[in-house]
């Protein structure tokens, strides 16, 4: 029996992706320069046949569970498309990218972007370079990196805004370390951008405390937990399977929110870099 084939329209997905980010018609048409009107429309069309996608509220939108399932699916599809669309059009990427990150990034989500992304685009020459995020902000600004993730707390920020996650204790599994006092804290860096906030918390709750073996090695960092000789701090999505959240007490402080914001070099950017960062918003967004 024939089967007919059916082709999604790219540009629904594009304003159906749009609206999802901006949580409005009207600010995601601003951002692909369509009117209300039009976004509507299309809208309207996507959903005619994937059923409704937006819970609408007075003024913002919320995805529903069919929304949420099509969104990531979304993004693959409008990334795949332009790939393509700019290999048939200007050729395969190349050159360099010089690509900054935090070390509690590196080795959660970040491996499969760089895999897929060095995969799609053999001929781009990727360098990753692991610094603490004031350091990375810093290289930013002298030009010595082309894009850069960076942790800092939510608000004003040069950078845009990927994911905002929970700053969270973290210990050994049945660990004890952290009922010892002076509680032994281990930190990656000195200059580690979660460092003043939690000793600031500690101050005030005036909680005894020492850091230990601060040697700018995730690694060691990890090694010290897993022995249960110190706690750490990390953002609650970064924790590694076999350690374990503490619970916030009298001698665990609340920590506050910290965002994860994408920063670009000044200066016009390659097609690499761009494609780069896209791939990127499409992992955390």
């Amino acid at each position: 029996m024939h089967c007919m084939s059916r082709n999604l329209d790219i540009t629904l997905l594009r304003t159906f992706v749009a609206v999802a980010d901006h949580g409005s018609m009207t600010a995601g048409g601003n951002a692909l320069h369509l009117t209300q009107s039009a976004v509507s429309q299309q809208v309207a069309r996507l959903e005619a046949f994937s059923g409704v996608l937006f819970f609408r509220g007075k003024r913002t939108l919320r995805l529903t569970p069919g929304g949420e399932r099509l969104l990531g699916k979304a993004r693959r599809l409008i990334t795949l498309n332009d790939e393509l669309w700019a290999e048939m059009t200007e050729g395969p990427l190349d050159g360099v990218i010089r690509l900054g990150v935090p070390y509690d990034l590196v080795g959660t989500w970040l491996p499969p972007v760089l895999k897929n992304f060095a995969a799609a685009h053999s001929q781009v020459d990727l360098r990753l370079v692991c610094m603490s995020s004031p350091e990375l902000l810093a290289a930013i600004a002298a030009g010595t990196l082309d894009l850069a993730l960076v942790e800092e707390p939510p608000g004003k920020s040069g950078g845009e805004c990927l994911l905002v996650d929970r700053l969270v204790w973290v210990g050994a599994k049945g660990g004890a370390a952290f009922l010892k006092r002076p509680l032994p804290v281990s930190m990656v860096a000195e200059t580690c951008a979660f460092r003043a906030v939690v000793l600031q918390a500690l101050r005030e709750r005036e909680t005894t405390w020492q850091t230990l073996f601060e040697s700018g090695s995730i690694d060691a960092t990890q090694a010290m937990v897993r022995a249960d000789l110190a706690v750490s701090v990390w953002l609650a999505s970064t924790i590694p399977s076999d350690l374990v959240i503490l619970p916030f007490d009298e001698n665990l402080p609340e920590l506050p929110l910290f965002s994860v914001n994408l920063y670009h070099a000044r200066g016009q950017r390659s097609r690499a870099v761009h494609e780069l960062a896209q791939q990127i918003r499409g992992r955390l967004k």
